[in-house]
């Protein structure tokens, strides 16, 4: 059973990855694409995870590693993603501070994530 979740974490990330790679994340140093466009990749590509339901959430964050089971590259990859989104100053603001505060606290340094400090 402890395999399977594993495996599960996994591809979920394979998929955040993917997704990144579709809206030109990974390619450019300014992407630029809406939250709708994020919300088709993750249709197209099968991702179970609603991300409608996520940032409804009172602490997006804890609900991605809790409810969502997803790993810290995981996480620093969704962040990442909406981070370049249209998504409002204040919430991208709010997710990265949240997502560097348990990266940090946990040991993982996010280079990825910090550099997005100065945006």
């Amino acid at each position: 059973m402890e395999d399977y979740i594993i495996r599960e974490i996994d591809r979920l990330g394979e998929m955040l990855m993917q997704i990144a790679r579709r809206l030109g994340l990974l390619d450019s140093d300014a992407p630029d694409y809406s939250l709708t466009d994020v919300q088709e990749e993750f249709g197209k590509t099968g991702c179970p995870m609603d991300l409608d339901r996520v940032l409804r959430q009172d602490n997006p964050v804890w609900y991605l590693l809790k409810e969502e089971k997803l790993s810290d590259h995981s996480l620093e990859t969704l962040i990442d993603i909406l981070f370049h989104s249209d998504l409002e100053e204040s919430r991208k603001k709010a997710l990265l501070d949240d997502a560097l505060t348990y990266l940090d606290g946990k040991g993982y340094f996010s280079f990825r994530l910090h550099s997005l400090c100065g945006d």
